[in-house]
């Protein structure tokens, strides 16, 4: 299905690895043209010669620490005009509301809560004024199910789920679409990360970790090309009417016993 995206410049944030490198391949795959950015210059690079090998499209980077107000003005300063903005830059802690200092909570939510925000801020007057455009927010299951064990990202990504929502809801009426993506577990560096987390929890021992991934829907986790695909769809004329709703893919899991 061609989803009419050929020629259409892409922005990904947390590009470098993870569900942001399965984006851009992705969009990659339909003609786009790729912007990636992340904090690591050399993570970049790779991600970007790899995208390169496969397709033959165009790959910037910008290396940004976007936890910064300033990285991001530097970020929209470099590339300003982009016809999809994937919002995919975050690290927010596993652990309980005693386990994690203040400090580390704001740190993890100017990354990707205030993140989000701002660059919906830098980006989407663009995107009004030229009557096109898209943006969306790559947020969380937490959000929805929220645990005392993830309280950190349950919280911020409940705040994303509603502010994408209200700002889709507006932006419709200059012919731009905000929409959001719920992944719950996803087969990354990240999800190895917060079981070892959940397992230190739970058991006292993160090397237990594979025993938090187990009754999975289907089995398995996501894989990150599925949040891929449904990012691509949901950007594309094609996915237009979804709009100010943000997509659950937990395999029905929030529902289950």
């Amino acid at each position: 299905m061609d989803m009419q995206l050929h020629g259409k410049r892409v922005l990904v944030t947390g590009g470098s690895k993870g569900i942001g490198l399965a984006c851009a391949e992705a969009f990659a795959a339909e003609g786009c043209d790729i912007v990636l950015a992340s904090r690591d210059a050399g993570a970049l690079a790779a991600a970007a010669d790899k995208v390169r090998a496969a397709r033959q499209v165009r790959v910037e980077t910008l290396a940004a620490d976007l936890s910064r107000a300033e990285e991001r003005e530097r970020l929209h300063a470099a590339f300003p005009d982009v016809d999809i903005l994937v919002n995919n830059a975050g690290a927010i802690p596993s652990g309980r509301l005693q386990d994690i200092p203040i400090a580390r909570w704001k740190e993890a939510w100017d990354l990707k809560v205030i993140g989000y925000i701002h660059m919906c801020q830098l980006y989407l007057p663009g995107m009004e004024a030229r009557k096109a455009g898209s943006i969306v927010n790559i947020i969380g299951m937490a959000g929805r199910a929220p645990r005392a064990g993830y309280i950190a990202g349950g919280a911020g990504n409940a705040a994303l789920i509603a502010f994408t929502s209200a700002i889709g809801a507006a932006a419709q009426a200059s012919n731009v679409q905000v929409v959001g993506i719920n992944p719950a577990v996803t087969k990354t560096d990240r999800m190895l990360t917060q079981a070892k987390v959940n397992a230190k929890l739970k058991f006292g021992d993160e090397e237990r970790w594979a025993e938090t991934l187990t009754n999975l829907p289907f089995a398995r986790p996501i894989e990150a090309s599925e949040i891929a695909e449904l990012a691509v769809f949901l950007a594309s004329p094609r996915g237009r009417y979804v709009n100010g709703t943000v997509v659950d893919v937990d395999g029905g899991g929030m529902f289950r016993a």
